[in-house]
């Protein structure tokens, strides 16, 4: 494998959060209804999906933008902080003793709100020069040792969970390159920075996000399941090899070698279990593919709702003009992998579908995709459909690289 090293992870703000397994998962596209979670899936061998269990939102605390430093002159926590660790302490059953330890020894960090601090100019999307970062021969041949050296992990997980070697490998391989690059900022000075010293206050909702996922944080170091005065992560605070931010790696990481504790920074057993119990979790369907074979009708972009649930059924696409995709040797349509999957009572057209844009302005351009659940379940990992549809390219080029068909 290839051991991790704490290097700068570089990201565009249109990253954020890029790739990391976050449990902010209720945000839409602009425009996007708000849309209920679907029905929990069908259960793959040896594992059924549970319901997870949230905390509240921290409601004391805010950010102030353009602050530097936490602390009074007399070297006590601002009174906003305080409200803070007093409320976590309440609410996640922790002496204020250590949350206040905790928060004593936060440093303020230039870099990550330079980081994320918005562009003052727009910044045009661009699919092609997305997808191409990430799509390329060095992921792909990394890909293809990673796999190689893990196959006995990667088919026993994808055994347990349904989900499919190719997709995981190609989440590790977006996240970090397989451990090359997980980040070398103090998670603990990244998510105080970030949730009390926000650089673009017109988006609290976000400085919101940072001071619970330092709650959880804070938690995880009470219960020893990390050092938080050591933990190195992205800028954002996203840790490991699939850089899980704090409170998914508390309610949806898994103990992959079963010693007992999740390593995601150098159990490469934990990363890969934690990156399958994730997608599981939201939603994922075992034996689907990523992408439904069909062609849409005329003038998808009408079609297309945003937001991280699909929405439509085939039969509505199908009144529009969509139709199954003829594959070779089978002008009707139904390939033989579409047939196994519907006698397994996994065809796609009996789940709720999504028509997934991917727009490239500089071009002028747009490609549309119809994604099934398990685009959805990606995009849960990381909002952008950018995102989401470059793992499943990647993980489609790793599993021709493999000899494995799916999962596209």
């Amino acid at each position: 494998m290839f051991k991790p090293a704490r290097i700068l992870q570089v990201s565009f703000l249109s990253l954020f959060l890029a790739g990391c397994a976050a449990t902010e998962t209720s945000a839409l596209r602009p425009g996007a209804p708000a849309l209920p979670p679907p029905a929990a899936p069908a259960p793959a061998t040896g594992y059924t999906p549970a319901a997870v269990d949230t905390a509240p939102p921290i409601g004391a605390g805010q950010s102030i933008a353009g602050a530097r430093g936490f602390l009074q002159d007399n070297g006590a926590l601002t009174p906003n902080i305080q409200a803070y660790a007093n409320e976590v302490a309440s609410a996640r059953h922790i002496p204020i003793g250590h949350v206040e330890a905790l928060l004593l020894q936060a440093q303020y960090n230039a870099a990550a709100v330079k980081l994320m601090t918005p562009s003052k100019t727009r910044i045009r999307r661009s699919w092609v020069t997305y997808r191409n970062r990430f799509v390329e021969p060095v992921r792909i041949n990394a890909g293809e040792a990673f796999w190689s050296e893990n196959k006995a992990m990667l088919d026993q997980t994808a055994r347990h969970y349904g989900v499919p070697p190719s997709i995981i490998v190609a989440i590790i391989g977006v996240e970090t390159v397989y451990g090359r690059n997980t980040g070398n900022f103090r998670v603990l000075d990244a998510l105080t920075t970030l949730g009390f010293r926000y650089p673009d206050s017109s988006r609290p909702e976000r400085s919101q996000l940072f001071r619970d996922q330092l709650a959880d944080l804070i938690q995880l170091d009470y219960e020893k399941k990390l050092n938080a005065r050591e933990a190195m992560g992205s800028f954002a605070g996203a840790m490991g090899l699939p850089q899980f931010m704090p409170g998914s790696l508390m309610r949806y990481a898994a103990d992959g070698n079963g010693d007992g504790r999740i390593d995601l920074l150098y159990s490469v057993d934990d990363a890969i279990a934690s990156v399958a119990r994730f997608l599981r979790l939201h939603g994922w369907e075992p034996g689907l593919p990523v992408f439904a074979p069909a062609t849409l009708p005329q003038n998808p972009q009408a079609l297309v709702v945003g937001g991280l649930y699909p929405t439509l059924e085939w039969t509505q696409l199908q009144d529009l003009g969509a139709a199954v995709r003829p594959t070779p040797g089978n002008p009707a349509g139904a390939s033989a992998r579409q047939a196994m999957h519907a006698a397994a009572g996994s065809d796609w057209r009996q789940h709720k579908l999504g028509v997934v844009d991917l727009l490239d302005e500089p071009r002028n351009t747009a490609e549309y995709r119809l994604g099934t659940p398990n685009f959805f379940a990606i995009t849960h990992y990381n909002r952008s459909y950018f995102y989401a549809t470059s793992v499943a390219d990647l993980a489609q080029a790793l599993a021709d690289r493999m000899g494995y068909g799916w999962p596209n």
